[in-house]
């Protein structure tokens, strides 16, 4: 595995659990939400799993799935800033629940985690990418259900 695929990769692993740091401090600011925030907390958990997992594999290059990860690794480290910094500040002083609602949205139509939800719609190529695709078939679309949620709660 290159260097850059490497950083890619681990900076990929550290979105989806910053991710889902973010989301368990939102399940425990939010009790009528918690639930919601749970499942999108260990939905992200499982990203960095198999994230990790690709990480671990003795595999040639052409196995890995070349579009999994987002090209922009200074966008990736950003969100990662900034997902830290949120969690500093959302310890200091809760959000409220609609910008809690609106901050996570921004944050799933941001780069890593909107290029994996792109990668989980396009076409598979290889057997690696049916296996990883398979594998994350419940755990997409978190934009989507954000939004859904805050319609259905009259965030929208």
């Amino acid at each position: 595995m290159t260097k850059i695929l490497f950083d890619h990769l681990d900076e990929s692993i550290k979105l989806e659990l910053n991710l889902a740091k973010l989301y368990t401090v939102l399940n425990d600011l939010f009790p009528d939400d918690e639930d919601f925030w749970w499942q999108l907390s260990m939905e992200e958990r499982g990203h960095a799993a198999l994230l990790q997992q690709e990480k671990k594999q003795p595999q040639p290059l052409p196995f890995f799935p070349e579009n999994l990860l987002a090209d922009d690794l200074p966008a990736l480290i950003a969100a990662n800033t900034r997902i830290l910094g949120l969690i500093e500040q959302y310890a200091q002083q809760a959000p409220s629940r609609k910008e809690a609602f609106q901050t996570a949205l921004e944050l799933e139509l941001a780069a890593g985690e909107a290029h994996f939800q792109d990668f989980l719609d396009t076409p598979s190529l290889s057997p690696s990418v049916t296996i990883f695709k398979q594998l994350n078939q419940d755990d997409r679309d978190h934009a989507e259900r954000i939004r859904e949620y805050m319609r259905e709660n009259g965030m929208a």
